[in-house]
């Protein structure tokens, strides 16, 4: 049945092929401003800065634009505009865990993401920008399993910050809060490790957010010997976002009130 539900969602984002190149030619254009910001930080502070030099900044740069649309920190919010408008009793009266089945239709729309919007920016940064090849062949299927962790962290936050229209019909504010902080704390704009110890310590370990985005992109450019360790950590926030997420889901469903009856 879950598969079913991934082959659906793979063929339902498989349909707007003119809107995948269009937020992958998006992707492209934000790849080159932010890798020439970074490059010329790195340039002036002697070619290297926080473990990454050119090469490492470059390939960061370019999997986290590529990662974006496959993570989807800034996906669709439909479920809460189910809930809003009550449509969310038909789901429920589906013989199926509502998180569970949410997330393997977001098991499939990620899969299609990597095969388009995760390889073109990945092909565009590597004709521009020299980047670095993971010199180790286990790099590859660690990054595979940091990737699909990552799709499991967000998804599970992204369904709390939908689950808000349970108790508060309109949901923009905290989507807007999940915007800014997604964004920041992810390592989607900056590497986090810019920051200063131990500011940069404790969001990388210590905050789901950062298993979305940083963690898979240090494991991509091998920045130090602790790619097990943010595997842990990324499987750590994995279980309790998940678990929080369906807490979260049966709390409310006890709380849900259809209008009319």
């Amino acid at each position: 049945m879950y598969l079913a539900l991934a082959r659906a969602g793979f063929r339902r984002y498989a349909t707007y092929r003119i809107a995948t190149l269009a937020g992958a030619s998006t992707n492209i254009t934000f790849g080159f401003l932010r890798c020439y910001a970074l490059l010329a930080v790195a340039t002036a502070t002697g070619g290297s800065i926080s473990g990454y030099d050119r090469p490492r900044l470059a390939t960061f740069v370019w999997g986290s634009q590529g990662a974006l649309a496959v993570i989807a920190i800034w996906g669709t919010y439909e479920q809460a505009e189910r809930i809003r408008t009550g449509d969310v009793v038909v789901d429920l009266q589906r013989p199926v865990d509502p998180v569970w089945h949410l997330l393997a239709v977001d098991f499939g729309r990620a899969g299609f993401q990597v095969l388009t919007r995760f390889t073109l920016p990945l092909v565009a940064g590597a004709l521009v920008f020299d980047l670095y090849a993971p010199r180790h062949l286990v790099t590859y299927p660690l990054f595979a399993v940091s990737m699909v962790l990552a799709v499991v962290v967000c998804f599970a936050c992204r369904h709390l910050v939908q689950c808000a229209a349970y108790w508060m019909l309109d949901v923009r504010g905290p989507q807007v809060l999940w915007a800014l902080l997604s964004g920041l704390l992810s390592g989607l704009y900056f590497p986090l490790w810019l920051l200063p110890e131990p500011l940069a310590t404790l969001l990388v370990y210590g905050t789901p957010i950062a298993s979305m985005i940083q963690a898979p992109m240090d494991i991509l450019v091998e920045r130090a010997d602790h790619a097990y360790v943010l595997l842990a950590v990324q499987a750590g926030w994995a279980v309790a976002m998940v678990a929080t997420a369906r807490g979260v889901q049966r709390r409310a469903e006890r709380k849900l009130v259809v209008q009319g009856g």
